[in-house]
């Protein structure tokens, strides 16, 4: 069972890496587009010498895994280094191909999707991409009351502002746009698959509610003593936690014995056990 659920995360790292080499080759690198992190370093190299994106990429990360090696060991990049060289290796087989046409609006909105969903399935797989990731690492190991995310977005920051002094302003404003597409479809692919949703419950048909609700949706329902401060009444509260698409009989359940129920609703970020996803995953 570990044998397959490691072989469906290299599976995902190697789709990821190569959704990512496809969207910086043939969206990015045509209209000159610079979105941080190491191949938007590989973009301007590429612009002011010549090198192919995949051996600036290559030749970047090498002082990088070092430190991170002898800094932090090897069970730390392991993945990591697989990940980076799928990328250095799609960006180098992968043909060119014209698929934007020059449009550089085009170029940030599909871009910054392709290349989220990239993210989104190598952050999946259990590691990154190397690059700026792995060196906000290791600074954060220096500089402690700085965030990674901070760090990087610092690190990524001079990188566009380095792509708008050679490129134009105007192309470095559509990064923008890409990074943040980027981010939104990274995001949503990693809480699509974790994210839930979580009911509180607070009706004098308690025991009809969780019982409908036990009968109709399979779902565990967990009863919770309280106490309302105005009538200083016991009260009883059911606590459920749901997909988000179940949110919605969950509502109906509730108003359908009890119209006046009191009904609180909330975000579940990740929910670990029987019904959900297991700790492995």
């Amino acid at each position: 069972m570990k044998m397959k659920s490691t072989f469906r995360e290299y599976m995902a790292i190697i789709a990821g890496t190569f959704l990512i080499g496809f969207a910086i080759k043939n969206i990015f690198d045509p209209v000159s587009m610079v979105i941080g992190g190491v191949s938007g370093v590989s973009i301007i190299v590429k612009e002011l010498w010549g090198l192919p994106l995949w051996l600036t990429n290559t030749a970047l990360n090498i002082p990088l895994f070092l430190a991170a090696y002898f800094i932090m060991g090897w069970t730390f990049i392991k993945r990591t280094l697989f990940s980076t060289l799928t990328l250095s290796f799609s960006l180098y087989v992968l043909p060119e191909v014209s698929c934007i046409g020059g449009d550089i609006l085009l170029a940030a909105l599909f871009g910054g999707i392709l290349s989220g969903l990239g993210t989104g399935l190598v952050l999946l797989g259990g590691c990154t991409t190397g690059g700026t990731d792995m060196l906000a690492v290791l600074i954060q190991r220096r500089l402690r009351h700085y965030t990674m995310a901070q760090i990087m977005q610092v690190l990524d920051g001079f990188i566009v502002a380095a792509g708008a002094g050679i490129f134009g302003i105007p192309t470095a404003l559509y990064a923008l746009i890409a990074i943040f597409c980027n981010s939104k479809v990274t995001d949503g692919l990693i809480e699509g698959l974790k994210f839930s949703k979580q009911a509180y419950i607070i009706s004098d048909c308690y025991q009809e509610i969780a019982g409908a609700i036990m009968e109709r949706m399979g779902r565990g329902v967990t009863s919770l003593e309280a106490r309302g401060m105005y009538t200083n009444q016991e009260k009883k509260m059911l606590f459920c936690v749901v997909s988000k698409k179940e949110i919605v009989q969950i509502k109906e359940i509730a108003a359908e014995f009890d119209p006046r129920a009191f009904v609180i609703v909330s975000d579940a970020r990740e929910v670990f056990g029987e019904g959900f996803i297991t700790a492995k995953q």
